[in-house]
């Protein structure tokens, strides 16, 4: 393990109306710990996890590549600001680690295109081929096949994204064997329960206020899929 606990400070939130501090999931939390190697933030939309995310990999110094900032119609002064509220507390010190979301992934993708033209053994990192030449799920299969062989902690942002069930698999396999021996450490915000379901891993749900820590069968993703699957007449009778 690497990063074993955050604790976050709610008492010292600059407000208590905007997002996030305005959610009753980071003002009712104090601490969330870290113990397994792998760990998935789950909620609906807007419950914060993949503001959470953002705001430990913040405040563990790991860069997150942010493509061009653009000005909003409404800005929030305190969207980005949660960071600034959470300590987090190391097994051996920082390390270093990396920051994936799908939203992004593109022009981190055509950005190393335009470098491999000065370097092209930056390719090699990659597998050896442009990631811009394959489709995009396979593209994301070789960026995290390449990226995880580096030892420290990684969080990703619902990863799931354009990755089919058979490739989500792949990541899966990739996430298991990464985490052995200590490699790597993973905090995944997903709503995909197929990467949910890797053995050993721990699920923390912001549906609940304080987060809590839920069993697989628990998950309203596993539950609504399954339900599905077994009454599929049921469900397409009611739409």
């Amino acid at each position: 393990m690497h990063l074993e606990k955050i604790t976050l400070h709610p008492d010292k939130y600059p407000t208590n109306e905007l997002y996030p501090f305005n959610l009753d999931v980071l003002r009712q939390t104090e601490s969330i710990t870290f113990a397994t190697p792998l760990t998935f933030f789950i909620g609906e939309n807007g419950t914060g996890k993949s503001t959470l995310l953002r705001a430990i990999c913040q405040r563990c110094n790991i860069f997150i590549w942010e493509d061009t900032e653009r000005m909003l119609y409404e800005a929030n002064p305190y969207l980005d600001k949660l960071y600034r509220y959470i300590d987090a507390g190391w097994a051996d010190g920082p390390v270093t680690g990396s920051f994936f979301g799908a939203q992004i992934f593109q022009d981190f993708a055509r950005f190393l295109d335009e470098m491999a033209h000065a370097t092209p053994k930056m390719l090699d990192y990659y597998g050896g081929h442009s990631l811009m030449t394959k489709s995009h799920g396979e593209s994301l299969i070789q960026f995290f096949a390449a990226m995880y062989k580096v030892k420290g902690l990684h969080f990703l942002d619902e990863p799931e994204t354009a990755l089919s069930p058979r490739s989500q698999l792949k990541l899966l396999r990739i996430l298991k064997s990464m985490t052995k021996d200590g490699h790597a450490q993973f905090i995944i915000a997903t709503h995909s329960p197929i990467l949910l379901a890797c053995p050993g891993a721990t699920i923390y749900s912001l549906d609940f206020a304080p987060i809590k820590q839920v069993d697989y069968e628990e998950t309203e993703y596993f539950t609504v899929y399954k339900d599905f699957m077994e009454n599929r007449e049921k469900y397409l009778r009611e739409i």
